[in-house]
């Protein structure tokens, strides 16, 4: 079991690794993007990506989860699942191809019936890689999807910022998302060194299903409420300001990308293989819980005092309508992480009545907020987001706390201990940023960052919190390992 644990925290750093690589590349080149390109062009291809991001559950219907869950899987199953995928895909993309016009009519915006069409093969090419995926993380062999990632990043870039260089406008950004889908799938099919059999059983999908079927309806819930409102102000708004707060919140993910995305990825199998060992099991939850709170309020409190200068030095000055929704957002993002472990919890333990149940109740929050958008605005709606997070969090430490019978407030306490050290922090960093005067944006990013940091690694240690207690665990044998 404890080379488990080995493995399962070196998935963990290679995921995040991964994740932190990908970022940078994926800031590089969105910095490149967003500077040679008008916000509109942003605002256009977020319009398409909506419908494309909603339907893309279907291609594999919650399979893939379904084989990581599953302790005992057969080649038959994970052939089975491909060849679904793969039929899904193609029917999607076909949907979409001759569906284009009726959404450039829902828009009232010609211009994205041809930007549909396109777009439309992301179906089918992203079909090819999920099972070879599934496969690779419930290995553990994060190191390899964090390589294939990479290496589409890279390429896609370099092919998105060539044509914008050259003037393809919009369709720079067409061709860097379908670039980037197919090198994936191509780079993960030569990693996980699997091929599918000439075997397909309808018997395998249905014991995938029962496990399946209600993650499919909770990622279904998810793909439609987290893209709602791309849709809501795309129809409502211009596509310049759908390309403002597609910014915004694009930024804002980078939580996601470094923090519950990694969680998810590496936690869900790991707790998966100890499911059975109930104390372990409560000793990891409790422990990863500490850790993100201290990691996740950290990068938030960061990102939130830097917002105006951190946009304004990455895409220039006409991207400044996005700061105010992006602070905004950064507040809310603190629900992410954390309920990305909370949910691993169920998951894991193969709860998907409870974990639909869950995610239900959450998406009704959403629909209320969503009405607020409508008749409201925007900013109304941001607001909104940041009531709906504290219930969702609450909501997944209630089924969290009731499925592994750990207390309540041990879930509680580092969430309010750590947001209440990194709120104090923020306060004490803008009020001595107020006093720093004609200072350029790089210097001001810079002293911000590091004020802010200091002071909230300061009060932990004076407080002696248990989640620095348990960042400092886990670091000091890295250091002594590389010091030696």
């Amino acid at each position: 079991m404890e080379n488990l644990k080995q493995k399962g925290l070196k998935a963990l750093g290679w995921d995040f690794t991964g994740r932190i690589a990908t970022q940078g590349v994926g800031f590089f080149i969105t910095i490149f993007l967003a500077r040679l390109l008008e916000p509109e062009d942003f605002g256009l291809v977020a319009m398409v990506m909506v419908i494309i991001g909603m339907a893309q559950v279907f291609t594999d219907v919650g399979l893939s989860s379904a084989l990581i869950q599953r302790r005992r899987a057969l080649p038959i199953h994970y052939s089975s699942v491909f060849y679904f995928n793969v039929a899904a895909g193609a029917a999607l993309t076909l949907i979409t191809y001759f569906s284009a016009g009726w959404i450039g009519r829902f828009y009232s915006n010609e211009t994205l019936v041809p930007l549909a069409q396109v777009l439309s093969l992301l179906f089918l090419i992203n079909s090819f890689s999920s099972v070879q995926t599934a496969r690779l993380r419930k290995k553990l062999e994060n190191r390899l999807i964090v390589r294939c990632s990479v290496g589409a990043s890279i390429t896609s870039g370099v092919v998105g910022i060539a044509l914008a260089l050259n003037g393809a406008g919009v369709w720079a950004l067409v061709a860097q998302a379908l670039v980037s889908g197919f090198v994936y799938s191509l780079l993960v099919w030569m990693a996980s060194r699997w091929a599918p059999g000439f075997q397909f059983s309808l018997k395998a999908l249905k014991q995938l299903w029962v496990f399946g079927f209600r993650m499919f309806l909770s990622s279904l819930l998810d793909a439609i409420f987290t893209r709602l409102d791309y849709l809501l102000i795309g129809k409502l708004f211009t596509p310049g300001l759908l390309g403002f707060f597609q910014r915004a919140k694009s930024l804002n993910l980078v939580v996601v990308s470094y923090t519950s995305a990694s969680l998810m990825s590496v936690l869900f199998p790991y707790l998966s293989e100890i499911q059975r060992d109930l104390p372990r099991f409560r000793r990891t939850v409790l422990k990863s819980l500490e850790i993100i709170c201290f990691a996740v309020f950290c990068l938030l409190g960061g990102l939130y005092v830097v917002s105006a200068e951190l946009i304004t030095l990455l895409f220039g000055e006409k991207w400044l309508p996005s700061i105010e929704y992006f602070e905004i957002l950064v507040i809310s993002g603190f629900a992410y992480p954390i309920s990305a472990l909370l949910v691993s919890i169920l998951k894991s333990r193969g709860k998907s009545k409870e974990f639909l149940r869950l995610e239900v109740l959450k998406k009704s929050l959403l629909a209320v907020n969503l009405i607020v958008l409508f008749f409201l605005g925007i900013k109304f709606y941001l607001y909104g987001l940041i009531a709906t997070s504290i219930i969702a969090v609450s909501l997944n430490s209630y089924f969290a706390a009731r499925e592994t019978h750990i207390p309540l407030v041990d879930f509680a306490r580092p969430i309010l201990v750590q947001g209440g050290l990194a709120l104090f922090a923020v306060y004490v960093t803008k009020y001595a940023s107020g006093l720093i005067q004609h200072r350029s944006n790089l210097e001001l990013f810079f002293a911000q960052g590091l004020l802010f940091v200091s002071m909230y690694c300061l009060l932990g240690w004076l407080f002696k919190t248990r989640s620095m207690a348990a960042v400092v665990e886990q670091a000091l044998p890295l250091i002594k390992k590389r010091a030696r």
